[in-house]
């Protein structure tokens, strides 16, 4: 061992000075620093900053690190700050008495706070009427014709037998919408019927019905052989959205609705129950059935709960459009087309306009924030 520079300390071959009497391992006080004050406590009561750091210089901290990094202040914070900043535009009594001019700074404040309200319903009732179905009825054209092709003996295999094309397309009258829909978008199915004893029971049918992988089409084609006028019946399913249903005979003479929503016919049926005071005085959730009610749904009382199920039974799918042609073989036919005006259910472009202000209420609120 060697003796060092200091008389207090000693060097030893593998560490520092250390003076007599320090444990292991310590270390000396740095100046100004005391040595005698207690540690606080990490979890209770102590206030987690260092000994004799000023509080006032810890609080812009504390309140910086109550907000996670990434994260951005919620609604209710947003309005704090929104209201104060409108408390921060009203001038004070004072500047209003000293200043006469200042009244009509006040009356512009209190039209941007009118102006804001009705900008707020407004937008609540748009949000309300997008929710239900907004469409309107439309006219769509179907066009009908088809083509004939004689036998050509000399020809081609194909070429021998006579045949004929029928067409069926269509478009919608004034249509305002950029983006013109397909005709085949329209309808659900459609099912062309055609002689039975020219073509036998099993090629009389040609159907068309819409699956989730169907691709929209401008219109239908069928081709089949023969030389002779054929006529053809074409049973066209509208797609209506929502789905519609036609009533039971009894029931839609009982409501005055024939063919109409879920959702139109429960209201249409609650509004017969309320005219006819069906519903029981005591037993809120009963209705008493009057006789027709009895001759319908076949119980003498019923839940209200118990109607959707009784009322599945008595709903049946719409009828479809029924069209007669005539596919004509004769040359002086062919540039003759017939032509079927239906009634259809389009959306409604004020939906689009609505959902644009929308969106646009939505980006200058946020804009203000």
């Amino acid at each position: 061992m060697m003796r060092g520079p200091n008389p207090g300390a000693y060097r030893t071959p593998m560490g520092p000075y250390q003076r007599p009497g320090m444990l292991p391992g310590s270390r000396m006080p740095m100046a100004g620093m005391h040595m005698g004050s207690p540690m606080l406590p990490l979890y209770g009561g102590g206030s987690p900053m260092r000994p004799a750091m000023n509080p006032m210089i810890m609080e812009p901290f504390r309140k910086r690190l109550l907000t996670p990094l990434g994260h951005s202040p919620g609604p209710s914070q947003r309005r704090g700050v929104k209201r104060r900043k409108m408390a921060d535009k009203i001038l004070p009594q004072r500047i209003r008495e000293l200043v006469p001019e200042s009244q009509a700074y006040m009356d512009l404040l209190a039209f941007e706070r009118k102006l804001d309200q009705t900008i707020a319903r407004k937008r609540m009732e748009i949000q309300e009427a997008i929710k239900k179905p907004l469409t309107q009825k439309r006219k769509l054209r179907i066009y009908i014709s088809n083509t004939f092709t004689p036998a050509k003996p000399d020809g081609e295999e194909a070429e021998r037998i006579s045949s004929w094309e029928l067409r069926v397309e269509g478009k919608l009258l004034e249509d305002p919408s950029k983006q013109k829909r397909k005709f085949s978008s329209f309808f659900k199915s459609l099912v062309i019927e055609l002689d039975k004893d020219l073509y036998g029971p099993d090629n009389h049918l040609v159907e068309w019905h819409r699956m989730a992988t169907t691709q929209e089409t401008d219109g239908f084609q069928v081709k089949r052989p023969g030389d002779v006028s054929v006529k053809c019946t074409l049973l066209l399913m509208l797609d209506h959205q929502p789905p519609q249903y036609k009533l039971d005979p009894r029931l839609a003479r009982l409501l005055g609705v024939h063919t109409q929503t879920r959702a139109n016919i429960m209201q249409a049926l609650w509004l017969y129950i309320k005219t006819n005071k069906l519903q029981d005085s005591h037993e809120k959730e009963l209705i008493n059935c009057n006789r027709y009610f009895r001759q319908i749904f076949n119980c003498l009382r019923m839940k209200f709960s118990d109607i959707p199920m009784k009322l599945a039974g008595l709903l049946q799918h719409p009828d479809p459009i029924i069209i007669n042609h005539a596919i004509s073989v004769d040359p002086n036919d062919q540039k003759k087309t017939a032509c079927y005006d239906i009634e259809v259910e389009v959306d409604d472009p004020l939906k689009g306009q609505m959902s644009n202000f929308l969106a646009s209420t939505t980006n200058q609120q946020v804009a203000l924030l």
